[in-house]
C-alpha cells in the first residue's frame, strides 16, 4: 500500500513538471495570446512609429546646418570692409543642402554696432562647377528710413552672380563674380551716376597636410574700374592672401577649423593679418 502510495506521488510529479514548463514557455511566447511573429510584428510597428515626426513623415537627416564665425577684422577679397571704428564681426548663419543646391542667409554684426549686413543667397554645384545668385544688403545704422524691399535707385543691395570652377583631381579653383544690379554705382567724370558692374577674377592653391590642415594662397583682381579699387582702375591686383587652416579635432568627431591670414592689398599699399574661428553644426 505505502509503495502504491510512493508510486502515485512520483508519477503525479512527473506529470506537473513537464506542464508547468510547459505553462511557462507558453506564457513567454504567448503572451496576450499573441505568437512571437506577432509580437514582433507590433515592435517593428513601434519602432517605425518613434522614426516618425509629429507630422506623419519619416525622420531623415536634416539638410539644414548653423554656423557662426568669428573674424578678428573684416576682410573680404582684399578690401577692408569696416575703415573707421573698426572691430570684431560676428557671422551667424543658417542654410540648406540638396543634391547640390545650397541656400543660405547670413548676418554680419561688428561686436561695437558699428557695422551691419544681411546676405542671401542659392547655388547649384555639378562637377566642380558651381553658378551662385548673392544678395548683400548694408542697412543704415543711425536711421531706420532705408528700405528693405523699396529702397529703389537708393537701394542697400548688391546683387552678384558668381562662376566658381574646383577641380576634382587639382588643387587649385577659380572664380569670377560681377554685380549686376543695385549699389555698386559711381559718378563719371561728367556728373552721372553709372552702374559700374564690378567684375573680380580669383586664382587660388592649396596643400592639405594630416587631418585636413591646409595652406593656400589666393590672388585676385578687378577686371575693372569698380568697388575694389576705388573705381579709379581699369584692372588691378586688388587681394593677396595666405592663409593657414588648423583644424581642432575633438572626440565626437567634430572639427573646429581655425585660420590665420595674410592679406596684402596692391592697390591701396595695405597689409593685414586677420584671424578667424568657424563653427558650424
Amino acid at each position: 500500500m505505502r509503495t502504491c502510495i510512493v508510486l502515485a506521488f512520483l508519477t503525479l510529479v512527473a506529470l506537473i513538471i513537464p506542464m508547468d514548463g510547459y505553462s511557462q514557455s507558453a506564457v513567454s511566447e504567448c503572451a496576450d495570446g499573441m505568437t512571437n511573429s506577432e509580437q514582433e510584428a507590433i515592435e517593428i510597428q513601434n519602432t517605425e512609429d518613434l522614426a516618425k515626426n509629429k507630422w506623419g513623415a519619416k525622420l531623415i537627416k536634416s539638410p539644414f546646418g548653423l554656423g557662426l564665425d568669428i573674424q578678428t577684422k573684416y576682410m573680404w577679397r582684399g578690401m577692408e570692409m569696416i575703415v573707421e571704428n573698426s572691430a570684431p564681426v560676428l557671422f551667424p548663419a543658417a542654410n540648406y543642402t540638396y543634391n547640390g543646391l545650397y541656400v543660405y542667409v547670413m548676418g554680419g554684426y561688428a561686436i561695437n554696432g558699428k557695422y551691419a549686413e544681411v546676405d542671401l543667397g542659392v547655388s547649384y554645384t555639378w562637377k566642380g562647377l558651381n553658378i551662385g545668385l548673392n544678395d548683400y544688403y548694408y542697412p543704415t545704422l543711425d536711421s531706420n528710413k532705408d528700405k528693405y524691399l523699396n529702397g529703389g535707385r537708393h537701394t542697400g543691395h548688391w546683387l552678384e552672380v558668381c562662376l566658381t570652377y574646383t577641380p576634382e583631381k587639382l588643387p587649385i579653383w577659380v572664380a569670377l563674380s560681377n554685380f549686376f544690379c543695385g549699389a555698386d554705382k559711381y559718378i563719371d567724370t561728367n556728373g552721372n551716376e553709372k552702374q559700374a558692374y564690378s567684375t573680380y577674377l580669383e586664382v587660388g592653391t592649396y596643400y592639405d597636410f594630416l587631418r585636413s590642415n591646409r595652406i593656400s594662397l589666393t590672388v585676385g583682381a578687378a577686371l575693372n574700374k569698380s568697388c575694389y579699387n576705388g573705381y579709379e582702375h581699369s584692372f588691378s591686383v586688388c587681394n593677396m592672401e595666405l592663409k593657414y587652416t588648423y583644424n581642432v579635432g575633438f572626440r565626437n568627431g567634430w572639427v573646429l577649423p581655425l585660420n590665420v591670414a595674410y592679406i596684402y592689398n596692391p592697390v591701396f599699399d595695405k597689409s593685414f593679418v586677420d584671424f578667424t574661428v568657424n563653427l558650424a553644426f
